[in-house]
């Protein structure tokens, strides 16, 4: 690495590294393979599983697990942080949506529900994460997401959350929440503008398919 640079070095060099060492009988590079082959080499798919995942592999334990978990999340946050000098300010349409959400939510192992807060010309106020949830869901209170909002003076308001499990498909409880948001925003000249969710490389929204 310091002849050649981080960036000529394989995945599996690279895990290696972090690992620091093998187990007796086990090197270290033999441990980092193993590593990859569970997430079929796919390191996107290796950074949404829990530490624990990781010490199903014979010679990593908790503390080595931690380790390439908090490595991989300080790589994920580096992606936002970058695109973060980029984010799109003003909100025109559901790809602006994913664009600003998909590096935070895609690769999650849980549900979060994020409030976007739009101006009048549609520009970004502020966002506000509203909840974090486990595997199968999140709490959203539509009390909760009209007083952040109505606090702020916001105009209109966005509503971003993420399936784990990569399907894009709204369930019954996303429906409800959507209908009740909609209704509530019109009551309080607060219009929800779209909901999205983010599915991985996918995404749904409600506003383009007619649903608001």
């Amino acid at each position: 690495m310091i002849l050649e640079g981080a960036q000529a070095m394989t995945n599996g060099e690279l895990l290696s590294i972090m690992l620091g060492s093998g187990v007796r009988g086990r090197p270290v590079q033999e441990v980092a393979q193993a590593l990859l082959n569970v997430a079929s080499g796919d390191l996107a798919v290796l950074s949404k599983m829990p530490p624990q995942g990781y010490t199903l592999v014979e010679g990593i334990g908790i503390a080595k697990a931690v380790q390439i978990s908090a490595a991989l999340e300080l790589g994920r946050r580096r992606q936002v942080a970058s695109q973060g000098k980029k984010t799109v300010e003003v909100i025109r349409c559901s790809k602006d949506l994913y664009r600003r959400f998909s590096l935070r939510l895609s690769d999650l192992g849980h549900e979060e529900f994020w409030l976007l807060l739009l101006n009048r010309s549609n520009a970004v106020m502020s966002e506000v994460m509203v909840s974090r949830g486990g595997l199968t869901g999140t709490i959203a209170d539509p009390k909760i997401i009209f007083s952040k909002a109505l606090a702020m003076g916001a105009a209109a308001i966005v509503a971003v959350h993420n399936h784990p499990s990569g399907n894009r498909r709204p369930s019954r409880a996303d429906r409800e929440l959507t209908k009740n948001l909609h209704w509530a925003g019109k009551m309080l000249d607060c219009p929800l503008l779209d909901h999205l969710i983010v599915a991985g490389d996918d995404y749904f929204s409600f506003a383009d398919a007619g649903e608001l």
